[in-house]
């Protein structure tokens, strides 16, 4: 059973949402006359988005995150809708000036520190890959110091969302908020990031092959609208897909939490 739809406006925050499926999305709740804030990097592109709040920030940095968080939660307690999109591809590693690997803090870390420092939305849409058979987390090297291949990264990143997913349910079963994990499959969208030349013209065939971004955003749209009744749920597309599997294995998911939040409180010191 799904909540009602709820077609009175709403307030989304959009992380990436300045580029690929982020900038339609947000440009379709534009036009439905929702309150949209875009979080990214480039205030020209961001002016593309009349009517859209912009708060400029570097995502792979924490402090930055933080900082977001906190303007977010005083100007927009009440948030219907929480959609993290921000990615960016790296053929060569790149370590933060926090001191983590480049994807990991991007596409895991902001997404953690987002998803629980947010004041209770309705929904968060985290937009990775559950259901891609392949990937894992590097228990033993996490920022991928050893054999660093920005493929694996993603696919690392991809796991470790998740697992933050199914931690942040288990501890947020209670409240209204929904987790969302969806792969929107093959989208012709922005791929922005840094490639070598191998990896440039796979991603010149996705862009060629891939579903156009309009429709790429449909099944994200869908959830905004109508969250799902679970405190956690996956999809591919619009196909649910079970949690019963090890990529969604609980233990591995409150290890994972409990490292992140040690992980963090080193920056604390």
């Amino acid at each position: 059973m799904n909540h009602s739809t709820n077609t009175s406006p709403k307030t989304i925050v959009i992380t990436g949402g300045t580029d690929g499926m982020g900038r339609a999305l947000a440009r379709t709740h534009l036009d439905r006359g929702d309150t949209v804030i875009v979080v990214g990097r480039d205030a020209a592109k961001a002016a593309a988005l009349p009517g859209a709040e912009f708060i400029a920030a570097d995502l792979s940095l924490v402090s930055e995150n933080l900082r977001v968080l906190e303007q977010i939660n005083t100007r927009h307690p009440a948030v219907d809708a929480l959609v993290l999109c921000a990615r960016y591809f790296r053929s060569e590693r790149f370590v933060t000036t926090e001191g983590f690997e480049g994807t990991f803090a991007l596409e895991y870390l902001s997404r953690f520190l987002l998803s629980h420092g947010l004041s209770e939305p309705g929904v968060i849409v985290n937009v990775s890959g559950p259901g891609v058979p392949v990937g894992r987390v590097h228990w033993d090297d996490l920022m991928l110091e050893h054999h660093y291949d920005g493929v694996n990264a993603q696919m690392q990143a991809g796991r470790a969302n998740d697992l933050l997913g199914v931690a942040y349910a288990a501890r947020h079963a209670t409240t209204r908020t929904r987790y969302v994990l969806i792969n929107p499959g093959p989208v012709a969208t922005g791929f922005a990031g840094q490639y070598d030349a191998a990896t440039a013209a796979h991603v010149a065939a996705l862009k060629r092959n891939g579903r156009p971004v309009q429709d790429g955003i449909k099944p994200i749209a869908a959830r905004i609208d109508t969250p799902p009744a679970a405190p956690l749920s996956a999809f591919v597309r619009f196909d649910p897909i079970s949690l019963d599997h090890p990529s969604f294995d609980p233990d591995a998911a409150h290890r994972l939490h409990d490292l992140t939040r040690h992980l963090l409180r080193r920056l604390e010191n």
